[in-house]
């Protein structure tokens, strides 16, 4: 399950662990306008791990999800 939420200045995404097995944290995207961060409470420590990727890193993580294995450089158009 997830759900969507646009704010202000962002859109904020959360993706929630369902089912019988372990279940992991949420893990929330929030988009902004030149970046987007990826959040997750760290269930041993109980903090909040946070990463920020830039567009591009993004723009290259969606490309790769669909790729095979190996070393790629999307071209820009």
């Amino acid at each position: 399950m997830f759900t969507i939420e646009h704010d202000f200045d962002a859109t904020v995404i959360t993706l929630v662990d369902e089912g019988s097995a372990h279940l992991a944290e949420d893990v929330t995207v929030t988009a902004f306008e030149d970046c987007v961060t990826v959040e997750q409470v760290d269930a041993h420590t109980d903090r909040v791990q946070k990463i920020t990727l830039s567009l591009a890193q993004v723009r290259d993580l969606g490309a790769a999800l669909n790729l095979p294995e190996g070393v790629y450089r999307l071209k820009r158009t």
